[in-house]
């Protein structure tokens, strides 16, 4: 399934610079159908931008630190991706094995039926579970929003703030909706700003990302990297909008 794209308006406000959007993208390979060429190829555009990560399949996580390395781009992937309903200890073996592999971050999805039925301390727990197994690493918990009530979104935001979450994060991508301008405001509103807040899912547009960043967001999960910061470099030197 493909997450419809984020409409925003024009962005009119000060521009940043290309290398600050950068460090704010989790360049994301983790469609199932991508070859090991494809992932090649999305590596060397992480590498030429210098964003933040990337977000590869568990499977590709040794061969992609091994490539990275050296390179300032760190390696990151998935735990219980994508519907989250791998049992918390399969959860927690496969983050041990990541970080031993190379992972440096980790995006894991909750239980996410656990959490419509109104259990938030098992949400807690599991995902204390997986960021005691991270040893330190950053753990985004995704949330998969589409599926939640506002009311169920908040008491997840609050059980991965109390479990020592580093971030809350949206949106897999393969759901019916992705990130939203009502949710980042609602996970930035919920958590303490130890907390920092990821979108993903249909984020394809510089003027989504700005947008969303002035919300509160500071990390993405994009596909459409090179796009958006070529087109922030055009604006910068004076040209319309792409």
């Amino acid at each position: 399934m493909s997450v419809t794209s984020l409409e925003a308006p024009r962005w009119d406000g000060p521009l940043p610079t290309r290398d600050a959007v950068a460090k704010m993208i989790d360049h994301s390979l983790l469609r199932p159908e991508l070859t090991p060429a494809d992932v090649e190829a999305g590596l060397a555009v992480a590498v030429e931008y210098q964003v933040a990560s990337v977000c590869v399949r568990p499977a590709d996580v040794a061969a992609v630190a091994g490539a990275l390395r050296g390179t300032g781009v760190l390696v990151g992937t998935v735990v219980g991706f994508p519907h989250g309903s791998s049992t918390t200890a399969t959860k927690v073996y496969e983050t041990g094995e990541l970080i031993s592999l190379g992972a440096e971050e980790i995006d894991m999805v909750i239980d996410i039926g656990r959490l419509r039925g109104g259990d938030a301390a098992f949400t807690q727990t599991e995902i204390a579970a997986v960021v005691q197994a991270a040893e330190g690493r950053p753990v985004k918990v995704i949330f998969e929003n589409a599926y939640l009530t506002d009311q169920e979104k908040v008491a997840g935001y609050r059980a991965a703030e109390a479990a020592g979450a580093a971030y809350v994060k949206t949106s897999t991508g393969f759901a019916a909706g992705g990130a939203t301008a009502a949710d980042i405001a609602l996970m930035r509103r919920t958590v303490s700003p130890a907390v920092r807040v990821k979108a993903a899912g249909g984020v394809r547009t510089l003027d989504a990302l700005l947008e969303l960043n002035r919300l509160g967001a500071t990390r993405f999960g994009a596909t459409t990297t090179a796009a958006m910061l070529d087109d922030l470099e055009h604006r910068r030197s004076g040209g319309t909008a792409g």
